[in-house]
């Protein structure tokens, strides 16, 4: 279901735009637990299967991951009954599907006082202003100083709740809101919600290139893991991948690059980052998909804006935004461009 489907069509290039970014959590996710799929290459070929894992899969250790064997967390797919060992020797073809779970031994899931810019709190969610470079939830890499462990410490009801009561989680280095439960229900009602697209989503981006085509465009394609870098996320063909939505508008295009707003209709991992390179307009600062570097930005360039839900337990329709931080007003500003939110889209 690969489309990108035209609203309207700027009359002046140098005028309108809009923002996106933001994913649940996938249940592979949940506690910290996820499953990697590797197949083997010819240069994988006779390799100790703990050696080739290492090089598989970045910030494990091979030690750790020989552990991983032994506890029967690989598991060989073309022979599922096989029972593996760390030296056991592997052949080009071959695939594993590995579960890593965080080491029991981690300060992962231990509480770390930090100051975190609330936008809202009461008695059952949170909403804060999360900054670029705060990893949401332990990861390779990133066992300590994560939001999670920031929860933990913020309020004495975080430590009963799954992932401290993250329901959807911000790149590392993407800037903006996000709502956190601190009750079961709430939580409960909150991941319901987003997957009923119940939650609105919204982002501002730094896109690079001059705007080209419709001002307003809805990018609906399927999306996955890509086959031929796992690091990254993918447009895949049709049936291959997880529908992902996106809807895209231009508020101003300059000669270096567009400001632009996403609308996310569903949450796939990297799913701006995504859908704006498929659209040929990678993000500023976004290596991992083809966006240019700039002088003033060492990061994507992807601000979470405005966020709006209904509250779990009173029913209030509530309504967030959040200004850029200011390495993002810093680009605007060579462009002769300020922040005005009435370019924005209503809700």
């Amino acid at each position: 279901m690969s489309s990108i489907i035209g609203q309207s069509n700027a009359a002046d290039p140098a005028s309108s735009l809009e923002p996106l970014e933001d994913s649940v959590l996938d249940a592979e996710d949940q506690g910290g637990v996820h499953t990697e799929c590797l197949t083997v290459n010819a240069s994988g070929h006779g390799v100790r299967l703990d050696k080739w894992l290492s090089t598989q899969l970045p910030g494990w250790s091979r030690s750790h991951l020989a552990q991983v064997i032994q506890q029967a967390d690989v598991r060989a797919l073309h022979a599922p009954a096989q029972a593996l060992k760390a030296a056991h020797k592997i052949k080009a073809g071959e695939r594993y599907e590995v579960t890593l779970r965080p080491p029991q031994s981690s300060a992962a899931f231990v509480p770390e006082a930090m100051a975190l810019a609330v936008v809202h709190e009461d008695d059952h969610l949170l909403v804060i202003n999360k900054p670029a470079g705060l990893v949401v939830h332990p990861a390779p890499g990133h066992w300590q100083g994560t939001l999670l462990n920031g929860l933990l410490a913020h309020h004495a009801g975080a430590v009963d709740l799954p992932r401290a009561g993250i329901v959807h989680r911000l790149d590392k280095d993407t800037s903006g809101l996000m709502v956190v439960a601190k009750t079961r229900p709430t939580m409960d009602a909150l991941v319901q919600a987003i997957a009923l697209r119940e939650v609105g989503r919204e982002y501002l981006a730094l896109a690079s290139r001059p705007w080209t085509g419709p001002r307003q465009v809805s990018v609906q394609t399927d999306m996955g893991r890509d086959p031929r870098q796992r690091l990254r996320m993918a447009v895949l063909p049709d049936g291959q991948g997880k529908f992902a939505q996106t809807d895209v508008t231009c508020l101003a295009s300059e000669a270096e690059g567009s400001w632009v707003h996403c609308r996310l209709k569903t949450g796939r991992t990297h799913q701006i980052r995504v859908h704006l390179a498929h659209l040929r307009h990678p993000l500023f600062g976004d290596g991992l998909y083809g966006g240019p570097s700039h002088p003033l930005i060492d990061r994507q360039a992807l601000h979470a804006w405005r966020l709006s839900l209904r509250h779990p337990q009173t029913g209030e329709s509530l309504l967030w935004t959040q200004p850029p931080p200011e390495d993002w007003l810093a680009v605007l500003a060579t462009w002769g461009l300020g922040y005005n939110e009435a370019l924005c889209p209503a809700p």
